[in-house]
């Protein structure tokens, strides 16, 4: 994840709306256009998807006016005006019940967190003098009470209509408008009971049902499933690979084939939920930035959680996603969820601090949820041993150990022994058709790790899967390699031949530290992303935009890590304070969306939910935050009518189009051994690689060749393979074990008996910051052991 717009004149036809999930206001589409069904073509960069014309006279989004330079002085001045807290609770009661509405927020600089304060001297609780007023407290002690009643009364109707009791087990699933069901209850699932504030778990028996039927969730929580796209959800405890949810009307179900060239990835991130992130779920953090250690990771937040860690962890995975997530994210248009997932959730070793395996049980249960509401899943292994990138969303922040330095061949292994248990779990049917493609190393930072070393892992990795999985569709998952921020174009011919190799691009406009352009001008570089797209999908196969944002800078609290101020020169706080954007800059966002989703063409946006900041009060980052975006109004309530977008405002500099034929090797559809280009191999078939960076002595930029490669630490292929658990299920269900490829009898790589071996976080030089580490020198024997 993170890291590293427009003000045209409006057009004379009207603004429409469209059903949403979250209201009527939300978005808006073509006038006349409120209720359509696709044509046969998929959606490609500056090709109009199904029966949307961009150049008609119902166009609803804004022709780009290059003669005004975008968010103009009058528009900021609009944006300035500082949310006052109460008129943020009276707009949102259930989102912010918090808000003392007698208070105001520091406007900052600069994008530090404001927090309330004596801003509001002038305001309400205090008179010119700064003397606090009197106040009848009386009538506020006789209404506390009045509502403390109604609450009660209230509360107790509520969980009567909206929790199923636990004590007689009912969790059958009926719903109206075309639902059906019921079934007696099977066994809890996977996780943990008694989590503070989190319902106990109950297993909801077979049902069905479409828009307005009421769900019964696995936390025993009912809710009315709303999906305007002609979406449904289906479950069968007693056989559950046998039914699939759906959607939307125009997406495959999970029991159908989805069709490479023909249907359309669009979809959201999971960020923040199994990999944490400052900026993602900044409640978390913020409680831990007074003690020692001082959390800014994953690692100095399980450290800092201490004996709480299991209990306050799985809080925030049991609260901050939920099923009724994968529910919203069907009825927003959306057709695939991206789930990032650390190391640590099927293993530790050397006293890493993280709390082991209980992630594994919640992507059990994204598994279950996705299949209800058929949505696909991207597993992205984001967190590998060592850190891949430094980055606080590796897991660790500080020097990359991973594939560099001393350590970096030992983690690589470890990297690849964590894979090969999650690939044999998500290979077995019934699981394989909701996880259909694997990512093999989140953002690796090529600049470090170098091209070189990084194709020659993904290789090495592709390799072992494979000789595992075999070869064709329906063997194994797709396999995404990230193309470390340098482009599909910088990767030609990358293992031309391999069979289902997909490449994954992660453009980010807001960490070029380039600030000179407009919002109204932006756009036009996210449609210049289309060309070099539609290249690489005609001659080398599947791009994903496996992460995107529509954010041209990078304000918001943490998203550059805990205490780290963003880059960006000028006052963050218009940009961060959503509450007060106005209509303007709602579609300058807007136009950005639609330009991206156009141009990426199969796209996965970074990221669903930003959590509430309990210093701020509300939710930063906003132009991360889809779920919130869809809710105000700057990203669209039905995703294809991004469509065509770039081509319509026209901007197509020198494009060709993508047909949608992808190679047939890329797909599944290749020989039945598929042959790699050989100029390929010579380049990346070396392994180990032949050369590593990361050495300290005498300098970091320092070198290893072969011969010293040789007297690193690795693992030993002697272990017995982790088996990764199976949900609770019921006892009619038939399922898998865990382990799809049997005749993978190899051992697991461990530590080599009677070896030392140097910390795997601080093995390699590097520099974070103001922070620099040496590394250890290359060893001068191998260890073999005692």
């Amino acid at each position: 994840m993170p890291r590293s717009p427009r003000t045209p004149p409006p057009v004379s036809a009207p603004l429409m709306s469209i059903s949403s999930p979250y209201g009527a206001d939300s978005i808006h589409a073509p006038h006349g256009h409120e209720e359509y069904e696709l044509g046969p073509s998929p959606t490609h960069a500056y090709l109009a998807d199904g029966n949307y014309n961009h150049n008609n006279g119902n166009n609803p989004f804004r022709t780009p006016n290059h003669s005004n330079p975008g968010l103009m002085e009058k528009d900021h001045h609009e944006l300035q005006g500082l949310p006052r807290e109460g008129a943020l609770r009276e707009r949102y009661p259930e989102e912010y019940p918090s808000y003392d509405s007698d208070r105001n927020l520091f406007e900052t600089s600069g994008g530090n967190s404001g927090s309330p304060g004596s801003s509001g001297l002038r305001n309400g609780r205090y008179d010119e003098s700064g003397k606090q007023k009197r106040s009848k407290r009386w009538l506020w002690i006789l209404l506390g009470l009045l509502a403390l009643l109604a609450i009660g009364l209230g509360v107790g109707l509520g969980v009567g209509l909206t929790r199923n009791k636990k004590s007689n087990g009912s969790s059958g699933s009926s719903g109206s408008n075309g639902g059906s069901g019921g079934g007696a209850p099977g066994p809890a699932a996977s996780g943990s009971d008694n989590i503070p504030g989190v319902p106990n778990q109950v297993s909801p028996g077979a049902g069905s049902g479409t828009n307005g039927s009421i769900v019964t969730t696995d936390r025993g929580v009912n809710f009315t499933y709303v999906n305007n796209f002609g979406g449904k959800w289906a479950q069968d405890p007693d056989n559950p690979y046998k039914v699939s949810g759906q959607a939307q009307s125009w997406t495959p179900s999970l029991l159908d084939e989805w069709k490479w060239g023909t249907d359309i990835v669009r979809g959201v991130n999971l960020g923040g939920w199994l990999v944490t992130e400052p900026f993602i779920c900044p409640a978390l953090y913020e409680k831990y930035q007074n003690v020692t250690p001082n959390a800014f990771d994953e690692y100095t937040l399980s450290q800092a959680m201490g004996a709480n860690l299991a209990t306050e962890m799985e809080q925030h995975y049991a609260t901050f996603i939920t099923e009724q997530d994968f529910a919203e994210i069907a009825a927003a248009g959306l057709n695939w969820v991206r789930i990032p997932i650390g190391y640590w959730a099927v293993d530790t070793e050397f006293g890493e601090p993280f709390l082991k395996g209980v992630s594994w049980t919640y992507f059990l249960k994204a598994i279950d949820w996705a299949r209800k509401y058929g949505l696909r899943i991207v597993m992205d292994f984001h967190g590998l041993p060592g850190s891949q990138n430094g980055w606080n969303h590796s897991g660790k922040v500080g020097p990359i150990n991973w594939m560099h330095g001393v350590m970096g061949i030992a983690n690589a292994q470890r990297s690849l022994e964590y894979m090969r248990s999650m690939i044999q779990y998500i290979s077995q049917p019934g699981i394989k058709e909701v996880v259909p493609v694997f990512g093999l190393v989140n953002e690796v930072l090529m600049s470090t790790v170098g091209q070189d070393v990084m194709g020659t892992f993904y290789y090495h990795a592709y390799s072992m899967i494979r000789n595992m999985t075999g070869y064709g569709d329906g063997n194994g998952p797709i396999l995404a390699v990230h193309d470390g921020f340098v482009g599909p174009k910088q990767w030609p011919a990358f293992l031309n031949g391999a069979d289902r190799l997909a490449l994954d691009q992660h453009p980010y406009i807001a960490f070029e530290q380039s600030f000179t352009d407009s919002m109204s001008t932006n756009w036009q570089k996210a449609c210049a992303w289309g060309g070099g797209t539609n290249d690489t999908q005609t001659d080398w196969g599947i791009i994903l935009g496996g992460e995107w944002s529509i954010a041209w800078n990078d304000c918001g609290k943490w998203l550059l890590g805990v205490n780290s101020p963003p880059t960006y020169p000028g006052n963050c706080a218009p940009y961060d304070q959503w509450m007060n954007y106005n209509a303007t800059f709602k579609a300058d966002l807007m136009n950005m969306a639609l330009a991206t989703m156009d141009s990426l063409q199969n796209w996965i946006f970074w990221t669903w939910k930003i959590g509430n900041s309990t210093e701020l009060g509300y939710s930063s980052s906003p132009f991360w935050h889809y779920q919130l975006g869809l809710k105000e109004g700057w990203l669209p309530a039905d995703p294809r009518v991004a469509g065509g977008f770039c081509q319509a405002h026209g901007f197509c500099p020198g494009c060709s189009q993508f047909g949608g034929t992808f190679p047939a090797s890329a797909i599944g559809k290749g020989p039945a051994t598929p042959t790699i280009f050989a100029p390929q191999l010579s380049v990346f078939g070396a392994w180990p690689p032949t050369a590593l960076g990361g050495i300290g002595v005498p300098s970091a930029s320092q070198t290893m060749h072969s011969d010293q490669i040789a007297l690193l630490p690795t693992l030993t292929q002697t272990g017995k393979p982790i088996t990764l658990p199976t949900p609770t299920h019921a006892a009619k269900a038939t399922i898998g074990n865990g382990w799809a490829f049997p005749n993978d009898k190899v051992g697991a790589y461990v530590t080599v008996a009677g070896c030392n071996y140097p910390d795997e976080y601080y093995a390699a030089a590097g520099t974070a910051g103001a922070s620099t580490w040496t590394g250890v020198p290359i060893p001068t024997a191998r260890c073999t052991g005692a």
